[in-house]
């Protein structure tokens, strides 16, 4: 990995990190609907020229349906959840939540592709699993003022990502990865842009909450979404996946410097062994695992 790759891999983790406080400064005062309205208008009204004079538009009108359910599973649904989310669970707290999305993407390829796991993802999944209990451990509650409703929104939306994921691979591998993003991202805007004029706020939003959303679209979306497929290009899709592990990181450090969010025990703990059922579901394993594998058995 190059310095530029490393510099890239670092500034997107942090970016994508920032986009929790971003939605966690700004959905109280736009409301989820009108914050993701927002956040795709924008970023769609940066990304579209680009995309536009460097490939055209052929690709993204010849795949229009496939790239609306992206937009759809990829972008309106949980985009949305997620802003839902942040009203009342911490930046790092939904951020962790959001580091699942490679576990929802196997289970997703193995009860709809029948995707055959190896041991170490199974693993992975079963310590993902108990790295979510130990997460939410007695923070799912239902009643009025309960974070369980929060975090429920948080699981739907990593597991509409990871539904996502297979499906683009299936259905538009013959479009590029920008278009892919912009024509989806397109949709998705169209899509949210009613619910975002029928849930507008009625009191203006202040400007630290105008500053989040823009920051949001601009920076965390658009700009990070060019970052991500200039790595992808360089390292290939697994390797640039990986940017998945640090962000929870930037997360919690953003959420702890500018909001004085907190991190307790469980909460580290559950964090850190969901990530490394994220590292074996990913087939990211240590040095020791591959050598145990080829290590000779000893009758």
């Amino acid at each position: 990995m190059s310095r530029r790759d490393v510099i890239d891999f670092v500034l997107l983790s942090a970016i994508w990190g920032a986009s929790f406080l971003f939605l966690r400064v700004g959905v109280p005062e736009f409301g989820p609907f009108a914050l993701i309205g927002l956040r795709s208008g924008i970023a769609v009204l940066c990304l579209l020229p680009l995309v536009l004079l460097r490939e055209g538009k052929t690709q993204m009108l010849s795949h229009a349906r496939e790239l609306t359910v992206v937009g759809i599973v990829n972008a309106v649904i949980p985009f949305t959840l997620l802003a839902y989310a942040a009203t009342s669970l911490t930046a790092g707290f939904t951020a962790l939540i959001n580091a699942t999305t490679p576990l929802w993407a196997a289970v997703v390829g193995l009860f709809w592709l029948n995707a055959k796991l190896s041991r170490w993802q199974w693993a992975g999944l079963a310590l993902g699993v108990v790295g979510m209990v130990a997460l939410t451990f007695g923070k799912v509650d239902f009643k009025p003022g309960g974070s369980g409703l929060a975090i429920a929104a948080g699981l739907i939306a990593t597991l509409a990502y990871g539904f996502s994921t297979h499906y683009t691979k299936r259905k538009l591998s013959a479009v590029s990865p920008m278009g892919v993003a912009t024509g989806s991202q397109t949709a998705g805007a169209l899509i949210v842009l009613p619910f975002a004029i029928a849930f507008w706020p009625e009191t203006m939003p202040s400007a630290k909450a105008w500053i989040a959303a823009i920051l949001l679209a601009v920076l965390a979306t658009a700009f990070a979404l060019i970052l991500y497929f200039r790595l992808i290009a360089r390292l290939g899709g697994q390797k640039a996946s990986t940017v998945t592990f640090l962000i929870p990181v930037f997360a919690l450090a953003w959420g702890a410097i500018f909001l004085g969010e907190t991190v307790t025990l469980p909460m580290a703990l559950g964090g850190a062994i969901v990530l490394a059922g994220t590292a074996l579901t990913l087939g990211l394993r240590l040095g020791w695992t591959r050598r145990f594998e080829k290590a000779p058995q000893k009758l």
